[in-house]
């Protein structure tokens, strides 16, 4: 035992006296350590190259607006467009930064707390956290794949201070507020304020800006807000949140926090985005992409803003007036009584030789085509295009593309010399609406041929790219323009009538104009295909005059309604004699 105890206390002396030895040591290898990793990391961070955003953040929409601004739709596999920072309020700025990340301004672009939290998580196999900061959100949602690993959230980290060291917070800033998701498909701030509030970003005001930044922390739970109760309240108070951090901050001052209501959000989800806009996006896409000399495919993933020349006030209007009274089984409803005959079925059945109306229309449904054409004489602008009444079902452009038989629409044209590009028109048997309405503004611009148009301005990123200039020449003479009119308003003294007989059975015209806008209406008709039959051409039911009449003069007084204060029939007209001011009509 005496042996045992002075070799305990040998040994306790012996490692009292190397104990300084060993810690030095310890620390030795510990510097080492630290030092090898902080090399390590330094050599990472030199080696770390900043990539190029993802294709997919890179591709953007391009957007259509009418002549007023107001939202059409777009083209395009990602609903997004750039905008610069400039363009986004200094408000929105700070409320996505008070939503998202406070210290954004002086961190240096990664939150050590969040990268641990989240190392740990996926270690442990817990849930997946967030908390990163804006920076790091940039990285991971453009810059990097969405896997949770270990050497990826190392690489995001490396990257976000890299790009925290080599470019500006406004720069990082503008990167992250155009490719953020912000739910209802949309990915940026300037579709985001779209597609929630109908505006561009430029316009979003304290409270609208403070709901998107709110959206961005669950954007596929809140996408929802203003049509489902429960996610608007929890919303609502988030956005309370982000308000209160803006004040405090001195973002917004205390009046403005105040005075913020929560804004009403656009109705979620969208209804069906076909029927008649498509036409026009088409009609505008084809000619925006030849004036800028691209495909309509690169002009669809540009970030093009198209200014349309269209109205869709008098579109929708004129899309309802064409669509009312009519059903599925005949594709027409008079209106009158059983066994009731009008003036117009009379005239008809006398002229097709006493037959009665079921002899005259072929057995089978019969569907009633409409086309709609208003322009601007002497300058091109087309406002409205009507040109079938769903393009989901045939996209197929009766107004711009379909050969409609003229029948006698050309008579007051017919024994004047015409020049280009109205030279052949009298011998045109179909031309399309769109042609004929653009002969019929040639003689109410006192004989100047103005080009159709329906695009207005292109922008990119607040650029102009594109702004239109009307193209016109001389093709016919004031006198001949002159002629026309005066030949027109010698038929408008009595009401509208249709002139009927053989091909009137077929087609069916409808001209109104004067100097300020020309409107065309051509209806016609078909017994659709069935199988393997082609679609065949069908007499017009009786009531298409008056059918015809009612959408010129809906969409007339539409478009002159809309005309901030502007009455194209209360001036004179060209062709009229001196202090004649009514509109001139001209039908077939």
């Amino acid at each position: 035992m005496a042996g045992l105890r002075r070799r305990l206390v040998k040994r306790r002396i012996r490692i009292r006296r190397t104990r300084g030895r060993r810690v030095r040591r310890a620390l030795v290898v510990l510097l080492a350590l630290l030092a090898n990793l902080v090399g390590a990391a330094v050599v990472a961070y030199h080696l770390t190259k900043i990539p190029e955003p993802h294709p997919e953040t890179a591709m953007q929409s391009t957007v259509f607006v009418d002549d007023h601004g107001d939202y059409l739709g777009r083209r395009g596999p990602v609903d997004r467009q750039e905008v610069p920072l400039s363009q986004v309020p200094r408000y929105v700025q700070e409320a996505v930064i008070a939503a998202e990340n406070r210290s954004f301004r002086t961190d240096t672009g990664i939150s050590p707390k969040a990268i641990a939290r989240a190392a740990w998580a996926t270690v442990s196999g817990g849930d997946r956290q967030g908390g990163s900061t804006i920076t790091q959100q940039y990285v991971k949602n453009a810059l990097l794949s969405p896997e949770q690993t270990l050497s990826r959230k190392a690489r995001e980290a490396l990257i976000s201070i890299k790009l925290d060291r080599t470019r500006s917070k406004d720069e990082i800033l503008q990167g992250y507020l155009n490719t953020v998701y912000f739910g209802r498909g949309a990915a940026g701030i300037q579709s985001a304020a779209r597609n929630y509030f109908g505006v561009d970003a430029k316009d979003l005001t304290v409270s609208q800006g403070a709901a998107l930044a709110s959206v961005i922390n669950i954007p596929s739970y809140y996408e929802k807000a203003g049509s489902d109760p429960k996610v608007t309240a929890k919303l609502v108070d988030r956005w309370e949140w982000v308000l209160d951090a803006m004040a405090d901050s001195g973002a917004i001052t205390s009046a403005q926090r105040a005075g913020a209501r929560f804004p009403a959000f656009r109705f979620y989800p969208p209804g069906d985005t076909d029927g008649q806009r498509q036409y026009l996006i088409d009609a505008a896409a084809s000619e925006a992409a030849d004036r800028l000399g691209i495909t309509e495919d690169q002009l669809a993933r540009g970030g093009y803003t198209v200014r349309t020349t269209f109205d869709l006030t008098a579109q929708d209007a004129t899309a309802e007036l064409a669509a009312d009274g009519t059903d599925k089984k005949t594709g027409e409803k008079s209106g009158k009584k059983t066994g009731e005959k009008t003036a117009e079925e009379k005239a008809a059945e006398a002229k097709a030789g006493g037959k009665k109306q079921a002899e005259v229309t072929a057995s089978g449904d019969v569907r009633v085509h409409t086309a709609v054409v208003a322009l601007v004489p002497g300058d091109g602008a087309v406002r409205v295009l009507y040109g079938g009444a769903d393009y989901a079902s045939q996209p197929f452009n009766d107004a711009r593309d379909g050969a409609v038989e003229a029948g006698t629409a050309l008579e007051p044209f017919s024994s004047m010399k015409l020049l280009a590009p109205l030279t052949d028109l009298t011998r045109t048997a179909a031309p399309t609406p769109l042609r004929l309405a653009s002969a019929y503004a040639t003689a109410a611009a006192h004989g100047v041929y103005a080009t159709p148009y329906t695009v207005a301005k292109i922008t990119r990123a607040g650029r102009t790219l594109y702004e239109a200039h009307p193209r016109t020449r001389t093709a016919m003479t004031r006198a001949d323009a002159g002629t026309v009119a005066k030949f027109l308003y010698g038929r408008s003294d009595a009401p509208l009538a249709t002139q009927t007989g053989a091909a009137g059975l077929r087609t069916l015209w409808q001209t109104t104009y004067d100097e300020h806008l020309t409107l065309t209406v051509a209806l016609f008709a078909e017994h659709p295909a069935k199988g393997k039959k082609a679609a065949l051409p069908a007499p017009l039911p009786y009531t298409a005059g008056s059918r015809s009449l009612s959408v010129a003069e809906g969409v007339w007084s539409k478009i002159v309604g809309t005309a901030e204060g502007h009455d194209p029939a209360a001036e004179p007209n060209p062709g009229l004699p001196t202090g004649q001011t009514k509109p001139i009509l001209a039908t077939r």
